[in-house]
């Protein structure tokens, strides 16, 4: 799986993974969390997710990246519309970005974005990045998002099912496998916030066979070794 799977999923619009509304997981878990005094937030592959004007309405700035043109153009919208903030493209050494009030959209593959370039980050909000990973990307992709936030602590949405049923994307991502991935890099405190079955509420899990669709909430800290 290679960027292009994901562009012509955009193109296509074949976009089932997006969520018209903000995420409960979200809603539910964020407010619980220790929070500094308007923290800056990365969102990992952030699409055209309505999380991020959440996140900016709760005094964050947020810091998406995506690759798809298309969808963030259509954030770069949302932004203008719903928040009355406009975003400015800007260009250097190569990254687009789009900048205003709080807010920047970074387009382009996040493995070629560095933590010089993005700045300092408190948390990172990981709504589907991790999941969309296959197995084989899944530690390049850890290791990177550790690096671009500097070990900064996470709220990581993740899916649980039987891969032998159906595959992915989006994948399925257990407890284990997360700490497997984090752990390496540092010491790890990974915290499960919530668990839930949601499989009557996910009919195209559920027509591929599956009986069983369990949605996770994590709270990921890391401490130097």
């Amino acid at each position: 799986m290679d960027n292009e799977f994901w562009l012509a999923k955009w193109q296509r619009d074949e976009i089932g993974f997006h969520l018209n509304q903000v995420n409960p997981n979200l809603l539910e878990y964020w407010p619980a969390l220790d929070m500094p005094a308007m923290p800056t937030v990365l969102v990992p592959l952030c699409g055209k997710s309505e999380d991020v004007l959440w996140l900016r309405q709760q005094g964050c700035s947020v810091i998406g990246i995506e690759l798809s043109e298309i969808a963030i153009q259509a954030l770069v919208e949302q932004c203008r519309i719903l928040l009355n903030i406009e975003l400015y493209r800007t260009e250097d050494a190569g990254l687009i970005s789009y900048q205003g009030d709080g807010i920047v959209l970074i387009q382009g593959d996040i493995f070629s974005v560095t933590a010089d370039q993005i700045g300092p980050v408190d948390w990172v909000y990981d709504r589907a990045a991790v999941i969309a990973m296959p197995a084989g990307m899944r530690a390049d992709y850890a290791q990177q998002v550790m690096q671009l936030s500097q070990y900064a602590s996470q709220l990581l949405i993740s899916l649980e099912y039987d891969q032998a049923v159906a595959g992915g994307p989006p994948f399925s991502v257990t407890q284990d496998d997360l700490e497997d991935l984090y752990a390496a890099t540092g010491r790890l405190t990974l915290t499960c916030l919530g668990r839930a079955e949601r499989i009557d509420e996910e009919p195209r899990f559920k027509s591929k066979g599956l009986t069983s669709l369990v949605e996770a909430g994590y709270q990921l800290s890391f401490a130097r070794s």
